[in-house]
């Protein structure tokens, strides 16, 4: 019997040690782990009991390197901050719960070169697949690495072409609505507020702003720019303090925002600065975030349905592997949820 040194870390048990300690085969021990309908219940009964006592834990890594895939989808979201992507995740998760797999997650937080890196340690650690909401849906390196065998699925973005499935939210329609309410609600002059130069989506939700004055008779002078860097509730509180700075007679009336981050950022500010929602400013926000409901003053928002997104784009993963697979585009239509930010 050989004593363990002290301080020494307990070595695991392993599938030689369970069969020793059940009186079987490392055959039946396998067959008990992968196949249990070949074993008979007393047998099987036996071993898992050897198993408890040993605290045997199955190495899945050695399983999985032998069938050549490991069984972990992976999501590449574009902003772990933002709780729409989190939402989206967790349809993901229920995709992956049900098929029995794990899933991955991690953050490129609007970064090329940490997407990318990403990117290749997954493809090197062999994962069944990829859902990515990507910094630019047409780089290449994501043909490439569906070219070499990693199935990969765009989420959130539209790329061109069919090259990859892809799951996204109509967001002309999105911000045609949005800004529609707010014209019926009594506002000519509305401000956007968001990166619309640098980020697709927030471009087709601007779009849809200026359709939207266009069929109110309105001209694109209208819609007053307020640029953002990024989507954050810090970008959204500068913007209203650049609203609030500009001179009453061209001040817009009502703001549409990009997301809901930044409509809650110019929430605050404007309680900060005393300005009355929605008497003062009315707010349309993009997402439908849980804290848009909960804000001060409820928040009027775009809903995407965030969760049946990413059970959507997991589903179109697994498939993937079916014989005859064809590449699906599938686009969600949003809808307006009013709340008190616009309603007076």
């Amino acid at each position: 019997m050989t004593v363990q040194e002290s301080g020494a870390e307990p070595k695991a048990a392993g599938m030689k040690d369970v069969a020793a300690a059940a009186g079987v085969s490392l055959g039946t021990v396998s067959n008990v782990l992968n196949r249990p309908d070949r074993v008979s219940p007393a047998t099987r009964a036996k071993v898992e009991t050897a198993m408890a006592e040993l605290r045997f834990v199955r190495n899945e890594s050695a399983r999985q390197l032998r069938a050549g895939r490991s069984r972990v989808l992976a999501y590449v979201m574009l902003d772990g901050s933002n709780p729409f992507f989190t939402d989206v995740a967790a349809g993901m998760e229920d995709a992956a719960d049900a098929g029995d797999l794990s899933l991955f997650l991690c953050n490129s937080a609007h970064q090329p070169a940490r997407e990318a890196a990403y990117l290749g340690r997954l493809e090197q650690q062999r994962v069944q697949g990829i859902l990515i909401t990507p910094v630019d849906p047409d780089a290449p390196l994501l043909g490439e690495i569906a070219h070499r065998g990693t199935p990969v699925v765009v989420v959130d973005r539209t790329p061109g072409g069919t090259a990859h499935c892809s799951v996204a939210v109509d967001d002309v329609y999105g911000g045609e609505v949005a800004v529609r309410h707010l014209i019926e609600q009594g506002h000519d002059r509305i401000a956007f507020i968001g990166n619309h130069t640098t980020v697709g989506q927030v471009r087709d939700r601007r779009l849809g702003a200026v359709q939207a004055l266009r069929a109110a008779g309105l001209g694109p002078d209208h819609l007053v720019d307020l640029t953002t860097t990024a989507l954050t509730v810090a970008d959204g509180r500068g913007a209203g303090e650049r609203l609030a700075g500009l001179p009453a007679s061209i001040r817009p009336t009502a703001a549409f925002c990009a997301n809901d981050l930044v409509a809650l950022g110019l929430l605050q500010t404007c309680a900060n600065l005393r300005m009355r929602v929605p008497d003062d400013m009315a707010i349309v926000g993009y997402d439908d975030i849980e804290f848009a409901a909960a804000a001060a003053v409820p928040l009027t928002s775009v809903r995407q349905p965030r969760r049946r997104l990413g059970r959507t784009a997991a589903e179109l993963l697994l498939a993937e592997t079916e014989p005859g697979h064809e590449h699906r585009q599938v686009v969600f239509t949003p809808e307006l949820v009013v709340r008190a930010s616009t309603l007076r």
